[in-house]
């Protein structure tokens, strides 16, 4: 074991209502939201500060501060070009730092509609 602050990859926990919601996504969303964690467990800072700090986030993600007065508390990722979320926050702990999802939503079709420019 290292005194030294742990990188990424980060650890992530799920409330049990927000786990139960994440299961209850379809298969699809599924996919975007494990795409959405992946991005968050191995950023060098989960609270993507600073300006444009997101901007390596695939197309269609973003982070925010959930409440701008609060900004070293939780935070907001988007998903599905802000058709989904996840509310978390992230736990600077030395010894086994991780991260918190407290909400997950989402509203969108099921199944996926075709693009408009596919038609």
């Amino acid at each position: 074991m290292t005194d030294e602050f742990m990188g990424p990859p980060w650890q992530m926990d799920w409330r049990l209502d927000a786990l139960v919601g994440r299961d209850a996504l379809p298969e699809h969303v599924l996919k975007m939201v494990d795409e959405a964690r992946a991005e968050l467990v191995t950023a060098k800072d989960p609270y993507f500060r600073g300006i444009d700090a997101d901007g390596d986030l695939p197309t269609g993600m973003c982070v925010e501060p959930v409440r701008s007065s609060d900004p070293k508390g939780p935070r907001i990722m988007y998903f599905d070009n802000g058709n989904g979320w996840l509310v978390y926050s992230f736990d600077r702990r030395s010894e086994d730092p991780q991260i918190l999802v407290f909400e997950i939503f989402w509203q969108g079709t099921d199944p996926p509609a075709p693009s408009p420019a596919v038609q």
